[in-house]
């Protein structure tokens, strides 16, 4: 089951984190990947984790808030793999502060990044997924989107942003055969939540009826699952992976 062999999937925000993470265990089932960032040196080191046991990846440097950028990397990877089977939509930054205080930049920052990089990608991802009839498109989203986040207006907007685009392009684009979801994380343990105080984060841990912080492991099997055959009959849909956090 979940075997992704023969498919190509683009990562995006691949570098760190619960993107770094998704690349290995696409790799792992089978899917040969492409690996997009801004940070070309933490791409190559991955990927040569993924060629070195056996796997087939490519790393390509990519800033998605830069639509340009998007397009020819978008490129890059048709070039090499004829293909484009799965793309996340993972690539995301923080710009936090109180919303009555909040920048004008930062508001944009982590708007553009987080939700128009996403509809540049999808833009660029459907092109080829029409033509061939199939695809899968995950977006990253988070918990917060859900249940909102004092401080976070700008991430949290972009990730409920996330959630709406998720639903809108899936119902767009069924009739093609391509399904288009979206993973919730809780708090998982990435060089995201490690900025957090022991405090902090032991405060978290008793609002998470589990008991303890989610893995990217945690979040990597659901987004194997959604990029597999097995979830072909399932789309705009939001998987939450969040440890009973919050319950929709």
């Amino acid at each position: 089951m979940f075997s992704l062999k023969d498919k190509v999937a683009l990562v995006t925000g691949a570098s760190q984190g619960i993107g770094r993470d998704t690349a290995l265990a696409l790799a792992k089932a089978g899917a040969k990947v492409a690996a997009a960032a801004r940070n070309e040196e933490k791409l190559s080191a991955m990927v040569a984790e993924i060629t070195a046991n056996g796997g087939e990846a490519l790393a390509v440097k990519m800033d998605v808030a830069d639509q340009e950028q998007v397009k020819s990397a978008f490129k890059t990877v048709l070039e090499k793999f004829g293909r484009l089977d799965i793309l996340v939509n993972n690539a995301a930054i923080t710009k936090d502060g109180l919303a009555l205080r909040m920048k004008a930049e930062d508001w944009d920052a982590v708007i553009r990044t987080n939700l128009t990089g996403a509809h540049f990608c999808t833009q660029q991802a459907l092109s080829t997924m029409m033509r061939a009839r199939a695809g899968r498109i995950i977006n990253i989203s988070s918990v917060v989107a859900e249940m909102g986040n004092a401080g976070q207006a700008n991430y949290v907007a972009s990730k409920a942003g996330l959630i709406g685009l998720t639903k809108a392009i899936a119902i767009e684009i069924a009739s093609r055969n391509i399904t288009v979801n979206a993973v919730a994380p809780g708090f998982i343990e990435t060089p995201m939540t490690d900025v957090l105080s022991a405090e902090v984060k032991d405060e978290l841990r008793k609002r998470i009826p589990l008991g303890r912080m989610g893995t990217p492991a945690d979040v990597t099997a659901a987004i194997v699952f959604l990029a597999s055959d097995e979830a072909a009959y399932i789309t705009g849909h939001v998987l939450d992976v969040n440890g009973g956090m919050y319950l929709a």
